[in-house]
């Protein structure tokens, strides 16, 4: 048998980085970012998810600029929806407070430990960055619908872009929701080992979230918003239609189809017992 060759320090370091990293090791990095959340001031919070709000309203403009000026063919949806992961790229890339990814690396640690702070903690950190982010889209929205930031003509294109976030039974937007808290939580899972390619899978996962016509609770609520402050939809309306189907939709996917699952796969496997002991 072939002897593995022998490497110098450099190698055996660079060996060490090109590693693709394994389930527990991601699992501990989600775990330490969960906690380093939870620690969070809450005004800090307060503030990071309010910018974070206001940056995901550009996932509306940019998707309403790409819109304006691509002909009317089937395929230019797919290229619109490249301005949907506008906003993410902003909010993940500049560290801000996104509702939907809280779901992921704040539940890990109060999975880990199982206590009661942590699931206060856990709770407050979730009202404080959902009110944030929602005031933030609803500033943005408010801008947009009521004055003259945009061009006339463009104010069609994005009532279209917002009638596309209550185009569907409440049951079926429930179920967009759970498929995108599913992706964006896969997401999340994914960027510690992407590394310098963090960038392309934030745009990859973003774009099918939107090219799929998922819906995201505080993506599609500046979408959705808009048509409130535009005057075509009552708040009666965004509230049923879409921000509780969606806001549930998108706490189980991220929560329990991703959040649970790991944690599940990474504490059975350290559980499990070694076969050799069983001799």
């Amino acid at each position: 048998m072939n002897e593995p060759p022998e490497l110098e320090d450099r190698e055996r370091r660079k060996a060490d980085e090109e590693e693709q990293l394994n389930a527990d090791v991601t699992y501990e990095v989600i775990r330490r970012e969960g906690e380093g959340e939870l620690r969070w001031h809450p005004w800090a919070l307060a503030y990071s998810s309010l910018a974070a709000g206001l940056s995901m309203g550009f996932s509306l403009l940019a998707q309403g600029v790409l819109r304006s000026h691509l002909p009317d063919s089937e395929w230019a949806p797919l290229v619109s929806k490249l301005g949907y992961s506008v906003g993410f790229l902003v909010v993940i890339l500049g560290s801000q407070q996104l509702f939907t990814e809280n779901t992921v690396t704040a539940v890990v640690p109060a999975l880990a430990q199982r206590s009661g702070r942590l699931l206060g903690r856990m709770g407050r950190l979730w009202a404080i960055v959902l009110a944030g982010n929602l005031l933030g889209a609803h500033l943005f929205a408010w801008v947009i619908a009521r004055t003259t930031l945009v061009e006339p003509r463009m104010h069609e294109t994005l009532a279209l872009i917002g009638a596309e976030g209550i185009d569907a039974p409440v049951e079926t937007t429930f179920l967009r929701a759970i498929f995108a808290g599913w992706l964006i939580a896969l997401m999340v899972w994914m960027l510690p080992a992407a590394r310098s390619a963090q960038f392309f899978i934030v745009l990859v996962m973003t774009w099918l979230v939107g090219a799929a016509g998922l819906a995201h609770i505080i993506a599609g609520s500046v979408d959705v918003l808009y048509l409130v402050f535009a005057g075509d939809l009552t708040w009666a309306g965004y509230a049923g239609r879409f921000f509780a189907p969606a806001l549930a939709g998108n706490i189980i996917g991220g929560t329990l189809l991703v959040a649970a699952l790991n944690h599940a796969q990474v504490v059975g496997g350290r559980e499990a017992p070694d076969p050799g002991e069983q001799r």
